[in-house]
């Protein structure tokens, strides 16, 4: 009874997402208030319907209802109950239900906490978010139905992919599609500034939050499947520039622009054209990487790899709204004048070129991921685009990006004078040529990956701190230390982030290159030496999982005769599903990862290993949780809540 309840209100929310979609939008045109109204009771509406429907869904899987053919499909009565639920969203029909969810949450939060928006304003971008909640409902109800009954239940399903059931994964696509669909409200606020033809500093204000909260939880998510990828896999990495793991990069790249570009539009009124041609775009490629995930055109670990002609269907929706918006952009742009001027030297041209270095990266990673397609549908050749051509061809903009960032940060608006700013970063030039000298030091001989990528985050983080610190302004100590603790919680979070960012560089630099790897067959009892440290494979057994078979290894990490670790790697068998896997142990530490994984037994009785000594790695993840923390912290700032000027943005929109 509950699931029929849930396909009910599945159905009853597309019928309130049209109705949503078609009444704001036409008060809006025709100025009929009592029609703009209909917009905030409705996305309430959608909302909850789309909540019960998923929560019907997840009942299923928890009470492991195999009547229901997705239950059958990706679930078993002896899965751990976290995977159960997480069930919910490990395949194509319930991640789509998420998706449709979270677009209408949304719009449900527009509606509650958009009180200084204009009315008009506020109408067309519900109207606009039940456009895209239209299509995507389409999509799941027509295609992917996640309510479908079997004639004839089993009594034990076919288990969730074993690649799935694990905890970093299972966190992972919620986060991301938050962070996809807080996207579609950015495009939402361009396409209603476009009907309305008026962008200014008020609508660059709103614009931000929502961006912002989608680029947090993008950053969140690519966070959770990377360090997935690094303990899960057993291949030692944390990156593998795979199409799904780009599909997320992409949007993250572009919202990144988007987010400081929005700041010259609040801050100057400049910029405003290319502001909501990032907008467009960043949902664009939130739109082509589900494309990518569940077309099955482009092989991954974990794409959906559904059949071609839902991937048709996301096609036809991505040409519909990115057609749609492009379209509406090129009727509109010249009514968007910018009305700041600047020099070739101030913070708004050092946001322009930081705007284009992550666009041509984005362009750059673009090509590389859809490639391969392009080359075999126009060529008829088999191509593959690896790491070596995104590291080569992508590495140069991030290192600029790096560079320009707290030089950006220090300029002022409008006019600069470049010696005097960079006399501000002085301590950040040095503290970065300190940090390269030292790293040239440790690793003299190898390679210069480390030591530019200590340079970089030596000048971000001393660069950030030095930002922060001029605006403190003139005094002691004690004054500044009391005005900083003032600041706008926007500007602690720019430097929060670009702390992160840096942090992030420098585990990725130095990972990669002084990293040690040791891959080799052992008996039992014996041991070896793996960049200083003794290892000895003390064990190998078999054991019995809740729902597998496992190859458990105990491998012993001892240095300078003392034990250092002890670590159990396993590989085990899922023998409902047919598939293995593979669990690398690892024991984390500040400055090194000790990482080991367990292979198939050989002939003569040796089992095949693999041990890294892998220097700073946790940094990597580490500095995405303080880029995270700092977009946090803007987003708690008052002024994002407050979007100053909206009540003169109110009372100016002319009446059409």
């Amino acid at each position: 009874m509950i699931v029929e309840l849930g396909h009910f209100t599945l159905l009853l929310a597309l019928l309130v997402a049209v109705l949503q979609m078609v009444m704001p939008l036409w008060g809006a045109h025709r100025n009929w208030s009592s029609w703009m109204a209909v917009g905030q009771p409705a996305a309430l509406a959608q909302a909850i319907l789309l909540t019960f429907s998923f929560c019907a869904l997840t009942y299923a899987f928890v009470t492991s209802d195999f009547s229901v053919r997705l239950v059958a499909l990706n679930s078993h009565t002896l899965k751990p109950m976290l995977y159960k639920v997480t069930g919910v969203w490990g395949n194509h029909e319930g991640s789509m239900l998420l998706w449709c969810l979270i677009v209408a949450l949304f719009g449900a939060l527009v509606a509650l906490f958009g009180g200084n928006l204009p009315d008009r304003l506020k109408a067309r971008v519900l109207g606009v978010q039940a456009a895209v909640g239209v299509a995507f409902l389409g999509f799941l109800i027509f295609t992917s139905n996640p309510f479908l009954r079997l004639a004839s239940p089993p009594m034990n399903g076919q288990d969730l992919n074993p690649l799935l059931q694990d905890p970093g994964l299972a966190f992972h696509p919620p986060f991301l599609y938050v962070g996809y669909v807080g996207l579609s409200m950015s495009f939402s606020f361009a396409v209603a500034a476009l009907i309305e033809g008026r962008v200014d500093a008020a609508w660059g204000r709103w614009v931000r939050p929502w961006t912002l909260l989608a680029w947090l939880n993008l950053t969140i998510g690519i966070a959770l499947g990377s360090w997935w990828a690094y303990y899960e896999l057993g291949w030692g990495g944390f990156w593998f520039w795979d199409p799904v793991e780009n599909a997320s990069f992409m949007p993250w790249l572009i919202s990144a622009a988007l987010l400081h570009s929005a700041i010259v539009v609040e801050k100057r009124e400049a910029l405003k054209s290319w502001t909501i041609l990032l907008a467009i775009l960043a949902f664009g490629f939130s739109l082509i990487g589900a494309f990518i995930v569940r077309s099955g055109v482009l092989t991954s670990v974990h794409a959906f790899a559904n059949d071609p002609e839902r991937g048709v269907y996301l096609l036809g929706i991505t040409g519909i709204f990115m057609g749609g918006a492009l379209t509406l952009y090129a009727a509109r742009a010249s009514e968007m004048q910018a009305k700041g001027v600047f020099s070739t030297v101030s913070r708004e041209s050092a946001l322009v070129m930081n705007n284009v270095l992550l666009a041509v990266a984005t362009f750059v990673v673009f090509i590389g991921t859809i490639w391969p397609l392009v080359a075999e549908m126009a060529f008829d050749r088999k191509v593959s685009v690896g790491p070596p051509f995104f590291d080569a061809a992508f590495t140069p903009f991030m290192v600029l990006l790096a560079f320009l960032l707290p030089l950006g940060s220090i300029l002022p608006w409008k006019r600069a004078n470049l010696s005097r700013s960079l006399r501000t970063l002085w301590l950040a030039a040095v503290a970065a040529f300190v940090v390269f000298a030292l790293a040239w030091t440790v690793q003299t001989g190898r390679s210069l990956l480390a030591p530019m990528g200590a340079l970089l985050a030596g000048w971000l983080i001393v660069g950030a701190a030095a930002d922060l610190w001029v605006r403190t302004g003139r005094g002691g100590l004690a004054d500044k230390l009391s005005r900083a603790w003032r600041l706008p919680r926007a500007d602690w979070g720019r430097v929060v982030a670009h702390t992160g960012f840096g942090v992030t560089i420098f585990g990725i630099a130095a990972m990669q290159a002084w990293q040690i790897e040791d891959v080799r067959t052992a008996q039992i009892g014996e041991t070896f030496e793996v960049g200083g440290y003794s290892v000895t494979l003390a064990d190998v057994q078999e054991v019995e999982g809740p729902n597998y078979i496992s190859t458990l290894a105990t491998m012993r990490m001892a240095k300078g005769g003392h034990e250092e670790a002890v670590l159990t790697p396993e590989s085990r068998f899922y023998p409902v599903a047919g598939m293995p896997t593979t669990e690398a142990a690892i024991d984390n530490g500040v400055f090194r990862d000790l990482y080991v994984v367990i292979g198939d037994e050989q002939p003569d009785g040796s089992w095949a290993v693999r041990v890294f000594v892998k220097p700073f790695a946790n940094w990597i993840w580490a500095g995405a949780i303080i880029m995270a923390i700092g977009g946090g912290l803007s987003l708690t700032d008052r002024r994002f809540r407050i979007a100053a000027g909206a009540r003169n943005a109110r009372a100016t929109v002319p009446a059409e």
